[in-house]
């Protein structure tokens, strides 16, 4: 299991994963962008849904821990060890 922060920017004109970034105690956060809107849980619903496919694990792998009313979050990822997520993530990230 691997826990992953997200800065999630709703409303957005694609769904893409754009870099790391920092939050305000210094710790990084992966920043992400959905089409959803943040009306009645549907960003968070696409978060999963976006990081599922993404990182190439069923969308039951993928769970909101915490942050369902902020846009820092924290997303449990089933299955996947934490430098094996990271390895997935910069991968992504560097194929742009």
């Amino acid at each position: 299991m691997a826990q992953l922060p997200i800065k999630l920017a709703p409303g957005a004109s694609v769904d893409r994963i754009d870099g790391w970034d920092v939050d305000p105690e210094g710790r990084p956060v992966l920043k992400v962008r959905v089409r959803a809107r943040p009306v009645d849980g549907e960003a968070n619903a696409a978060l999963v849904k976006f990081l599922a496919k993404a990182l190439g694990v069923s969308k039951s792998s993928v769970d909101l821990a915490r942050g369902g009313q902020s846009r820092l979050k924290m997303i449990v990822v089933e299955g996947v060890e934490p430098a094996e997520l990271k390895s997935r993530l910069d991968g992504i990230i560097a194929a742009g």
